[in-house]
C-alpha cells in the first residue's frame, strides 16, 4: 500500500523525527546548525556549566555578522564589546571544533547569506539558527527554524530540538509579476493580506507560477520574511532552479553523488494531491511596488496608494493605525510617494545578495544620490562583495554617491556603528520597521525593494521605481 500523499513539510518532519516526547512535542533532528556571535556565547557557556560537549561539531557552522562594523573590520574592532563577542565566538568554535567562517576565511557574511552560498542549505533538511530570519533557508525546500538561546544550547548538546508539528498553509502567487515588482513586494503583499499574526502555528508553502519563475535569491527574500507574517517557517518546493544553484557549491556533493542527491532532493517536493490546512491565492499582476508606512511590516501599501486614514479603518485596526501615524509623523490620506528620506540602506539577509545589488545598480546608473541623503550599500557576504566588484557594481554605486561597505548586518538592526540618528527616515531593504529598530529610539523605517531604495536615494523621497527604469 502506497503512502498517503504528503507535502514537503510532512516528508521532512517524518524524516527527522526522533521520537514523541511525553508532553506531546516531537524531538526533531537538526541537520545543520548555524550560529553567530549574538545568541551563541550564553549557549556555549551553559554547555560548559553542564560539562557537555558539542554533540556533532561537524554539523555546526559559525560566522560573525550582527556586530561587525562595515566601514573597517580591522582587529581589534573599535567597539570593545563587539571585539569581546567576536573573540568569544572564535574561542568557542576553536574549543568545540566548530567551523568558523571569519574574515580570514574569505566567506564571512550574514549567516543567512553564506549558508546557501556554501551549499550548507539543501532540500529536505532541517536547519536551526539563533536568529528569527532563519526561515530564509526554506527557499531550498528546507524546514528552517529560528530559535532562542536556550534552544541553541539544546541543539549544540543534542543536535535535536523539541517542538510541536505545524499546520501548513499553501500560498499560491499566480501569473507573472510586472516589471519593477520584486520578491520583496510579493512578501509584503502576502503579509498585508494575511496580517502579521496570520501565520501563527503555520508553515507557509509558497507556490504558483510567479514563485516558480523566481531565482533562488528571490525565493530567499520571499522566505526570509515569513516570520514577519507570524509563520514559524516558510519554504518553496525544490526544482531544477534549486538543483542548478547548488551545483558546484563548496559543501555540495560532486559527480554521481550530486546526481543521487538531486533525485532525493526533488522527491521531497510536495505531492500534487497533498492536503493542506489552508490555501490562499494572490494574483501576481495585481502586486505593486510596496512600501511600509507604519511600525510593522503589515503596515504597507502600494507606491501609488495613500497612507491609511484611521476614520476609515475597522475598530480593530484603528488604534494601531493611530499609533503608527503618530510615531511616523505621516499625514493620513497623503500619498506615500513623495515622502522624504534622510537615509537609504541596501543590504541585510533579506536583500543583500548579488541580484539585489544588480537591480539597485540599474537605478543608480540613472543619477546621483540627492544632497543630504546618507546612502549605504552593504553586501551580504565577502563572496557577494567579490562578485559585485568583479562586475564593477561597487564603482557604479560610488559614482552615484553611495557608500560601498564591507559585509555585515549593518543598519538592519544596528548592533554596530551603522545607525539612524534622531528622527531620520530610512528607505531600507531590510525586514523590520519596528520602533527603534535601526538604532535610534525615534528613527523611522520605510521597507521596500533594493531598487526602490536606490530610487529614493536619488530622488531624496519615495518614488515609483518603474518611472525611473
Amino acid at each position: 500500500m502506497s503512502e498517503k500523499p504528503a507535502h514537503l513539510f510532512e516528508k521532512t518532519w517524518r524524516a527527522h523525527k526522533v521520537r514523541e516526547l511525553p508532553g506531546g512535542q516531537t524531538q526533531l533532528f537538526i541537520g545543520t546548525h548555524l550560529v553567530h556571535e549574538v545568541t551563541s556565547p550564553q549557549a556555549f557557556a551553559m554547555l560548559r556549566e553542564l560539562g557537555l560537549p558539542v554533540r556533532f561539531p561537524g554539523r555546526t557552522f559559525a560566522t560573525a555578522d550582527h556586530i561587525m562594523p562595515t566601514d573597517t573590520q580591522a582587529r581589534p574592532l573599535a567597539d570593545p564589546l563587539a571585539e569581546t563577542m567576536l573573540s568569544e565566538l572564535e574561542r568557542n568554535c576553536a574549543e568545540s571544533e566548530v567551523t568558523f567562517f571569519g574574515k580570514e576565511s574569505g566567506y564571512q557574511g550574514v549567516v543567512h547569506v553564506i549558508g546557501p552560498e556554501l551549499g550548507l542549505t539543501v532540500p529536505g533538511s532541517t536547519i536551526a539558527c539563533g536568529d528569527s530570519h532563519t526561515s530564509t533557508h526554506g527557499a531550498f525546500g528546507t524546514i528552517a527554524l529560528g530559535i532562542g538561546t536556550s534552544q541553541v544550547r539544546d541543539v549544540l548538546a543534542t543536535q535535536t530540538l523539541a517542538m510541536g508539528e505545524l499546520k501548513v498553509r499553501r500560498i499560491e502567487v499566480t501569473g507573472r509579476l510586472r516589471p519593477g515588482v520584486y520578491a520583496k513586494d510579493v512578501i509584503l503583499a502576502i503579509i498585508r493580506k494575511l496580517g502579521v499574526n496570520g501565520g501563527v502555528g503555520f508553515a507557509y508553502e509558497y507556490a504558483g507560477e510567479a514563485v516558480e519563475a523566481m531565482s533562488m535569491e528571490e525565493r530567499m527574500t520571499l522566505c526570509n520574511m515569513s516570520i514577519e507574517g507570524g509563520a514559524r517557517c516558510g519554504y518553496v518546493n525544490p526544482d531544477a532552479t534549486t538543483v542548478e544553484y547548488l551545483r558546484g557549491r563548496r559543501y555540495s556533493p560532486e559527480g554521481e553523488a550530486f546526481e543521487r542527491a538531486t533525485a532525493e532532493w526533488l522527491a521531497m517536493a510536495s505531492d500534487p494531491d497533498a492536503e493542506y490546512d489552508d490555501t490562499v491565492s494572490l494574483k501576481a499582476d495585481e502586486i505593486e511596488p510596496s512600501i511600509t508606512w507604519g511600525i510593522h511590516p503589515g503596515h504597507n501599501i502600494g507606491v501609488r496608494e495613500r497612507i491609511p486614514t484611521p476614520s476609515e479603518a475597522s475598530d480593530e485596526e484603528r488604534a494601531g493605525i493611530e499609533e503608527a501615524l503618530e510615531y511616523m509623523d505621516l499625514d493620513p490620506g497623503a500619498p506615500i510617494a513623495g515622502t522624504p528620506v534622510d537615509v537609504a540602506f541596501i543590504g541585510s539577509c533579506t536583500n543583500g545578495r548579488l541580484s539585489d545589488l544588480r537591480e539597485a545598480a540599474r537605478v543608480a546608473r540613472t543619477g546621483t544620490v540627492q544632497e543630504g541623503v546618507r546612502a549605504l550599500v552593504v553586501p551580504g557576504s565577502q563572496e557577494v562583495s567579490r562578485q559585485a566588484i568583479a562586475e564593477g557594481l561597487d564603482e557604479v554605486f560610488r559614482k552615484a554617491g553611495f557608500d560601498w561597505r564591507e559585509p555585515g548586518c549593518s543598519m538592519c538592526l544596528a548592533m554596530n556603528p551603522d545607525k539612524l540618528i534622531g528622527r531620520e527616515i530610512c528607505a531600507s531593504s531590510s525586514n523590520r520597521n519596528f520602533k527603534g529598530r535601526q538604532g535610534s529610539p525615534s528613527g523611522r523605517t520605510l521597507l521596500m525593494s533594493p531598487a526602490m531604495v536606490a530610487a529614493a536615494a536619488l530622488a531624496g523621497r519615495v518614488v515609483d521605481v518603474r518611472e525611473v527604469l
